[in-house]
């Protein structure tokens, strides 16, 4: 793309430049010499070209599928050896081309999906990190337990998801994902095997946790879990997002639900989810806290947006796409092979599905902005006017991640915005593509002006890579990026480990 091609838009990052190939040879035949396979044919880096966004496009010189920590011990120490750039792929979830290789080899890690021990005294299960979390769901379910916070796409891998955080409908009173996990086994950027966790390796555990692929390949995990339970949702129903997510903040605050989340078909149509693992909470809420929430019934909401286009006749387009998007998307919550007795019984499947159904197309652009309690509200009403600029409709989903109370060194240079307290809050701003075709100049300029708001505000984001790079030090500052960065350049001598992430 010509440097000159988005006039009038500060242009930070497209795709990083191709690696030259350097050396490939002599590294693919000490790999060899180690055993460690390379597939180099077309049709096999083909499959890796881009990531779920769409928009990113590159092709590793060869893909190594992973196997073991040993295996990938010996790639790394090659790769510093001959200065390949080794990027690393889970579920390929990424928006921004994180997980697409611009040259050099592409590391698989869906091949170390097992599950390794489920232990239902300690609550906690040891599994490889390529695995995707769907598959983990499916283990621990054998054994009547959960995970206990996962992302609501469950096709993304657990190694993936804890280097970035993991966003889940209960993350308000659980945390997020990256929160759950006990200890790692990692790979270090110079191929050591090293375990992990607060009280072994301490800075390598907090630098790879939510570090975005810097500082070393996760291999395996131990996690906390939970005994299974299904769970009873309610939906409330909003004309105005201020409303709803003051409300959202009150439930959280106040621990007044398990799951709560806001999920928009537009601006005027909030849905506010909120779920219950036990007849006791669920009991308590509606004691205290469900009549002082300001959304509707389904039935009372409908009559008010009737009544709110009746006195709006030119807008009939308006309500008949809210219409038809809440005949397709909201019985897709409801199906009835996924509940008993009123109740959810594998949201795993349930959520999973309805995100790749109504929500995936051929591009997915998602910017988002997270910002501390008190900035939200304002953060999420600029965002949508911005989404209204780009598209003629769009979809905003809103959650509460509960933060550890020793947050800072875990989460100092991630998602987190460093003046949260508490609660960290977090928005995705997605377009309906609906089968439109845009520019990538037209995605990248509604990304920027997302972005935009929140240097303005001083938030973070949770998807870094691609055009977000360029924002990284006008979000963090020079001082905590430089000593990150002098962290990484000892850590990773040649600079090989998802060099364009980041840094």
């Amino acid at each position: 793309m010509a440097p000159d091609a988005l006039q009038g838009i500060v242009r930070q990052q497209t795709n990083p430049a191709r690696w030259n190939g350097k050396a490939w040879s002599a590294f693919v035949a000490d790999l060899q010499a180690l055993g460690v396979e390379v597939a180099e044919s077309a049709a096999t880096r083909g499959i890796f070209a881009t990531d779920a966004g769409g928009t990113a496009y590159g092709l590793p010189h060869g893909v190594v599928i992973a196997q073991s920590a040993t295996q990938v011990s010996a790639l790394l120490k090659a790769a510093q050896a001959h200065c390949v750039p080794v990027t690393v792929r889970g579920g390929g979830l990424t928006t921004e081309g994180e997980s697409v290789a611009y040259g050099g080899v592409l590391l698989d890690m869906t091949g170390m999906s097992r599950v390794l021990a489920i232990d239902p005294v300690t609550m906690t299960v040891r599994t490889e990190a390529g695995i995707y979390w769907h598959g983990l769901a499916e283990e621990l379910r054998r054994e009547n337990l959960d995970y206990l916070s996962a992302p609501l796409n469950m096709t993304s891998s657990v190694g993936g998801t804890l280097g970035v955080g993991g966003i889940d409908v209960n993350s308000a009173r659980l945390g997020c994902s990256a929160d759950q996990a006990i200890s790692l086994q990692v790979v270090t950027p110079t191929g050591e095997i090293v375990e992990c966790s607060d009280n072994e390796n301490a800075e390598l555990f907090q630098r790879v946790i939510l570090g975005y692929g810097q500082f070393g390949v996760i291999t395996e995990v131990t996690l906390r879990i939970r005994p299974y339970t299904p769970l009873r949702m309610h939906y409330y129903y909003y004309s105005s997002l201020r409303t709803a997510i003051e409300d959202l903040q009150l439930l959280d605050r106040n621990d007044a639900s398990d799951y709560s989340g806001i999920l928009t078909i537009m601006d005027c149509a909030v849905n506010l989810l909120v779920a219950f693992d036990s007849d006791e909470r669920e009991a308590a809420f509606k004691a205290n806290w469900q009549q002082r929430l300001r959304g509707y019934g389904e039935f009372g909401f409908a009559l008010c947006m009737a009544g709110h286009y009746a006195l709006r006749p030119w807008r009939i387009g308006e309500a008949l796409y809210l219409f038809r998007r809440k005949q397709a998307v909201f019985p897709e919550f409801r199906r009835p092979e996924f509940h008993r007795d009123g109740r959810m019984d594998d949201r795993t499947v349930v959520f999973s599905r309805a995100v790749w159904k109504h929500w995936g197309s051929r591009n997915m652009v998602i910017p988002d902005l997270a910002t501390s309690a008190d900035k939200f509200i304002e953060a999420v009403e600029r965002g949508n006017k911005v989404c209204r600029k780009f598209f003629r409709h769009y979809t905003l989903y809103c959650v509460g991640i509960r933060l550890r109370p020793e947050h800072k060194p875990h989460y100092e240079m991630s998602c987190v915005p460093p003046d949260a307290e508490g609660w960290a809050y977090g928005c995705e701003f997605e377009p309906m593509i609906e089968g439109e075709v845009y520019s990538r100049d037209h995605f990248q300029s509604f990304k920027n002006a997302i972005y935009d708001i929140g240097v303005d505000l001083g938030a973070s984001y949770y998807r870094f890579g691609g055009m977000m790079k360029g924002y990284i030090r006008r979000v963090f500052g020079d001082a905590l990026v430089d000593r990150h960065l002098a962290m990484k350049r000892q850590a990773d001598p040649a600079m090989i480990l998802n060099r364009d992430v980041i840094f």
